[in-house]
Parts: C-alpha cells; structure tokens; sequence
C-alpha cells in the first residue's frame, strides 16, 4: 500500500467518524453519525458489512466481555451488532435534548471517554465524559460546542481533547483516570480548518484530522508539525491504525453539507482512506465493563 491515502470504500457517508482497528476480527470498524450506521472494513478480502442504528451514534469501542460500548444521541449503551440488541445504560445529560455523543474511546485502563456537544453546533452544552467499568459517569471537561478526539499519549500519562469550534486541541495531565494541569497543545489558524478526530502512534505523536482542511498532520509530541498527509476530500474527520503491524493509517472523511458542484470536487468524500505512513500505531483498548 502507498503512503499516498487510497480509498477502499467509497461509502458516501454523510459524516464519517471514530475508526478503531478490531484485532479480534482483523477489521476496522467506523461509523456515520448522521445516515446512523455501524460499518465493517475487512482489508483481507475487501468485505464491507453495514448495521442501520435506530439514532445518531457518535462512536464505538470493544468491549472484552464481547459486543461494543458506544455513544449515542441519548447516552451510552452496548451494542450487539449479531444479534441487533441494544442495552441502554443510561444519559448523562438528560435535560439537554438538543446534545448528542461525538468522538470516543478507550484508555489503556478499559474506561471509555466520550464527549457531547450541541448537534445545531451553536451553544457551549457538551462535556467529555469517564464511563468506568461499574458503568458510572464523571463528567471530566468543558463545556464546548463540539467535543472531538479523545487520545492518548503513547505513556499513558497525556489525554488529548479538542475544543473543536475554539480550534484549540488540549493536552492534560492523566493520573488513575484524574485530569489536571490544562494546557494549550496545538492552535489551529483559520486557514488550518477545524480540528477534529485523533490518534496517537507508539512514538507519542499525534495524528490530527482537518475537517475543511484537506490533511491530516503529525504533531510531534511538543506541538511541532512534523509532517501532513494531503487529501483528496476536505472534511476529514477521524483516524486510527490498523492492521496486524498496526502500520496502515485508516480515515474517515464526511460528505454532510457538500453540493453538487462540491462533489463534483472531490467525489470521494465520506469515503474510508487508507495509507502507510511510516509510524506503527498502538493497540485500541477494550473496555472494561
């Protein structure tokens, strides 16, 4: 495979978000928030497997017992894409129905970190949330329009999250599940786009999406820019990798608000990319609960 990103399903999916590499199945799982849906990648043989979702769902990780956790509009619950079973567990915010899950995933430790947001993308009403293994939530950042990424450092000492509307990606200290010491990690100028979705590879540099950017950038673990993969989509959302050398850059992209002449454009938006960069990345934890 090229370090030049290639796109192995033209999905058209309306917004492309929160890859994880499943080792257990050798695929990558993704999802549309808005067309809800769960989608299958299996780099083997190319096969391409979709599940509807009854709402929007903002992301997905393993879970070890089986099945998935996941953040949908109304909250967290498991999912068993086998036998199409939902199992609620419960919505940190039920007072604020105009919010809904966005980006999420695992630390090293099995919690799950989810953030909301406002859906009309107007009102600072989202907060990133701690589900644990006993299925209790602590709310841990904000509040901001738009929560994305999370990730974490290659140490797992550092939390990443982005304040996606404010361009500002922080960085925080991380101890037993515990966030302090907020810090600016990366701004982004206007001309940049918008941060959003996020990895980390083993040498503790963190790969950025630009929705309305074009690229996707390497930041070494200070800030630097140390490289950018170009596009061929604008709205570029998440990433993670995958494969068994954990060395193919898998990315989500959206084609939500693009008109014809857009398409036209760049008709591959809302696809799954995929390329070899250079770096390996790391294992995605499963949750623990």
């Amino acid at each position: 495979m090229s370090s030049e990103p290639v796109c192995v399903w033209t999905a058209r999916a309306k917004l492309g978000e929160g890859p994880f590499w499943d080792a257990r199945e050798s695929a990558v799982y993704w999802v549309d928030i808005k067309a809800p849906a769960v989608h299958r990648f299996t780099p083997d043989d190319g096969a391409r497997r979709s599940w509807p979702m009854p709402e929007l769902i903002g992301c997905l990780a393993r879970r070890k017992r089986g099945g998935f956790v996941a953040g949908f509009k109304t909250g967290f619950a498991f999912v068993d894409l086998e036998k199409n079973r939902i199992e609620r567990i419960g919505n940190p915010e039920p007072a604020r129905p105009g919010n809904r899950f966005n980006d999420g995933k695992c630390d090293a430790q099995g919690r799950f970190w989810a953030g909301t947001m406002d859906d009309g993308e107007r009102a600072a009403t989202g907060w990133l949330y701690r589900l644990d293994a006993d299925l209790k939530w602590r709310r841990m950042d904000g509040p901001y329009i738009c929560t994305n990424g999370p990730a974490f450092g290659a140490d797992g000492n550092t939390l990443y999250h982005t304040d996606t509307v404010g361009r500002t990606i922080h960085a925080f200290d991380l101890a037993r599940g515990v966030v302090s010491n907020k810090r600016v990690f990366v701004r982004f100028a206007a001309a940049d786009g918008y941060p959003d979705g996020m990895t980390v590879d083993a040498e503790g540099c963190v790969w950025v999406c630009h929705w309305g950017g074009w690229r996707v950038t390497r930041f070494a673990p200070d800030g630097r820019i140390e490289r950018t993969i170009a596009m061929p989509a604008a709205q570029v959302t998440s990433c993670a990798f995958g494969g068994p050398g954990l060395d193919t850059l898998y990315i989500t992209t959206a084609s939500i608000g693009l008109d014809d002449a857009a398409l036209a454009k760049q008709p591959l938006a809302g696809g799954l990319f995929a390329c070899k960069p250079g770096p390996r990345g790391l294992p995605a934890p499963e949750f623990a609960g």
